[in-house]
C-alpha cells in the first residue's frame, strides 16, 4: 500500500519477490552487518613501544657487583615510564572483505522481514515545507497514525531512515534536527543502517523499487 504525507493511502504496489521476498538467513546478515561495523571502525587507541618512548640511552647501572637485578635500558616495559608490550597501535586494520553479491543478499533479507513485519511504508513523495522543521514533525506525526507505525512518534532513538528516490536537500533539512529520523537516497541503503533502525520509509516507491530491483541484474 502506498500513502502520502497526510497518511492517506493513495495506491497499491506490487513488490517484486527477488527483492521483499528472499527468505532470511540470519548467519548471512550476521556475516555482512559485522564485517560492515568493522570497516567503519577507525584505530584511535595507541601506545609506545620502547624504541617510542623518550630516554633509555644509558644502561641504569653496571651489570654486576651492584646485587640488584640486571638492566640495559630505561624504556623497558618492565620500568615505570617504559614502553608498553603488546599493546593497541593506530596501525591495527579492522578491514573485512565482503562479498558485494552477499551483501546485496543480506540487504534483501532484511527488507523482506521487514515487509513480513509490517515495518516498510511507501510514501508516494516527501515534501517538507520551507524545510521547517515544524512541518517535518507534522509528517511524522500524520504517518504515525498509519496501523503498525506508532512508535514514530515516541521511540526516541533510532525510530525511522527515510529513504528518497533522488537528493532532496529541503527535506533534509526540514529532518536534520531529528535525533531518531534520518534520512538519505536510495542509492545508499545497505544493510547496516536498515537493520539498525526501526521503519524504513520509501519515498516515490516506483523509482526506488525500480533501482533496488537493478542491483539483481548481471551488469554486461
Amino acid at each position: 500500500m502506498i500513502y502520502n504525507q497526510n497518511g492517506k493511502e493513495t495506491g497499491t504496489i506490487n513488490l517484486p519477490e527477488k527483492v521483499f521476498g528472499v527468505p532470511f538467513n540470519r548467519d548471512v546478515v550476521h556475516e555482512v552487518t559485522v564485517a560492515m561495523r568493522s570497516n567503519s571502525r577507525s584505530a584511535i587507541a595507541h601506545t609506545k613501544g620502547r624504541s617510542d618512548v623518550r630516554g633509555g640511552g644509558k644502561k641504569p647501572w653496571q651489570q654486576k657487583g651492584t646485587g640488584r637485578a640486571r638492566h640495559g635500558s630505561r624504556r623497558s616495559p618492565l620500568w615505570r615510564g617504559g614502553g608498553v608490550t603488546f599493546g593497541p597501535t593506530k596501525e591495527k586494520n579492522y578491514e573485512k572483505k565482503i562479498n558485494k553479491k552477499v551483501k546485496i543478499k543480506a540487504l534483501f533479507m532484511l527488507l523482506s522481514s521487514k515487509v513480513h513485519d509490517g515495518e516498510v511504508l511507501f510514501l508516494d513523495s516527501l515534501t517538507v515545507e520551507g524545510a521547517k522543521t515544524k512541518n517535518a514533525k507534522k509528517i511524522i506525526e500524520t504517518m504515525s497514525s498509519v496501523g503498525g507505525f506508532e512508535l514514530l512518534r515516541t521511540k526516541k532513538k533510532n525510530a525511522a531512515l527515510i529513504y528518497t528516490a533522488e537528493k532532496n536537500s529541503v527535506a533534509e533539512r526540514g529532518f536534520n534536527n531529528f535525533g531518531n529520523i534520518s534520512i538519505a537516497t536510495i542509492h545508499t541503503m545497505n544493510p547496516l543502517d536498515v537493520a539498525t533502525y526501526k521503519y524504513i520509509i520509501i519515498t516515490e516507491p516506483d523509482k526506488s523499487i525500480r533501482f533496488l530491483e537493478g542491483k539483481t541484474k548481471p551488469k554486461t
